[in-house]
This record gives structure tokens, C-alpha cells and sequence, in this order.
């Protein structure tokens, strides 16, 4: 986890989940992204802080420090690791929020593919993800990025991955964005306060989703009717 994403709202949205005052400098557009898979690699909607004021930006989806080009860009770091460990210490305390409707998975159950999942909030509202990165602050750089914090599944989500974003309340987000958070606080809500299982349901869905040039508001509905 996670490997592929759904971000069909647009930043209005999401930043009204956030509630936040600060001013705004938004250069991913007024629209709605219809966004239905989305791939790493791929700009997605970020949202950061350039001091006071909050920041609504496409960035890659994938970073690594600057001595490590010898590898490939990681998506996601472990939270029991990313605020500790020597490759993700400069990018620590750059934190965002990356704010998705979704996210897929991939499951074995024994056919000759694996079944894609949907994973979404319960109550339909977007899924603030804790990430952390290197972020334009005026102009885009090459080695902007951002990667996606995940922890162990709990629950029954562990029958579709054992690994999951840590989705923030819309408060703790706030608290997470605002630079004034210590750096061990942010360890502690990223370790232990990320929502429950119980907050996001789960579903088979098409696997038209496994082609990345395939997007349609068809790749995130149930593949059959729930009994």
C-alpha cells in the first residue's frame, strides 16, 4: 500500500474539509481533478504550508533524497520508521497532507488475477492523508515529491492489505500542517492517531482499473451489488 489513488474532487473541497483560515495560494485550478486512477509517478494535489499560508500544489508522487539516485523513488514510507531513519530525515519535517477520495488494492483470491479493492471513507468525505516531501515554494523543482505515511492494518482491513495510509481527522491535519508542531508531536499522532478501520468500507471494483490509461467514474463503482 498504497499503489494507486482516486482525487475526483477538486482542492475547493478538500481544503473546506480542512477548515483551516490561513490564506491560499491554489495553482491546481478551480475545477474538479476526475481523477479516477492514479498512478505514482503522476502530479498529484498536495496541500502544504509556506509559512502562514496554505498551498494548494501538484507534485510528483514519489520522492528520495538527493544521494540516493541510484534507486528508485519510494510512494510510501512506514511510520515506524520515517521519522527516525537516515532516508526520509530531511524530508521529516516537510509535512502535507495528501488529500485523496481513495485509494485500491490488489488481492489474491485465487483466480488467475488479483481482485482490485476500492478502499473510501464510510461517510463519503475526502481522506486526508499524512505524507511528508520536498514542495515548490515559488517555482516547481525537479526533485520536488512527496511520499504517503503508512502503518499496519488493523481490523478487517487486513484481509485486503497489511498496510495502510495514516488518514488524519480533519483537526489532527491541521495540527499536522501547521509548522509550529513539534517534530515528536507529529511522530506521536502519525504512530497512534490515525483514524480506525471502522471509518472506510471496501469493495471489489473493475479490473479496467489496472490499466492506468483507464479513468471513468466506472473504475470506482462495486463490481456487483452487495448481497
Amino acid at each position: 500500500m498504497c499503489g494507486r489513488l482516486t482525487q475526483y474532487r477538486g482542492t475547493h473541497d478538500f481544503v473546506a474539509t480542512l477548515s483551516m483560515p490561513n490564506p491560499m495560494v491554489n495553482t491546481t485550478g478551480d475545477l474538479p481533478f476526475e481523477c479516477y486512477n492514479v498512478a505514482p509517478t503522476t502530479q498529484v494535489a498536495l496541500l502544504h504550508m509556506d509559512g502562514e499560508t496554505l498551498r494548494a500544489d501538484r507534485v510528483r508522487w514519489g520522492w528520495r533524497p538527493f544521494w540516493a539516485k541510484d534507486r528508485a523513488a519510494p510512494i510510501n514510507a512506514r511510520v515506524e520508521k520515517v521519522a527516525n531513519g537516515p532516508f526520509f530525515r530531511n524530508a521529516w519535517p516537510n509535512r502535507a497532507i495528501a488529500p485523496v477520495d481513495g485509494w485500491f488494492e490488489w488481492v489474491d483470491e485465487g483466480g488467475p488475477k488479483k481482485q482490485p479493492y476500492l478502499i473510501r471513507r464510510r461517510d463519503g468525505a475526502p481522506i486526508l492523508c499524512a505524507a511528508i516531501g520536498q514542495f515548490p515554494r515559488e517555482e516547481p523543482r525537479d526533485d520536488d515529491g512527496f511520499v504517503i505515511i503508512t502503518a499496519d492494518s488493523e481490523g478487517g482491513m487486513v484481509d485486503v492489505h497489511d498496510r495502510r495510509p495514516v488518514v488524519l481527522s480533519p483537526e489532527l491535519a491541521r495540527e499536522w500542517l501547521d509548522s509550529a508542531t513539534p517534530k515528536e508531536r507529529a511522530e506521536q499522532m502519525a504512530l497512534f492517531q490515525g483514524e480506525p478501520t471502522e471509518v472506510f468500507e471496501w469493495f471489489k471494483v473493475s479490473a479496467a482499473v489496472g490499466n492506468t490509461r483507464n479513468q471513468g467514474v466506472e473504475l470506482i463503482e462495486p463490481l456487483y451489488a452487495e448481497e
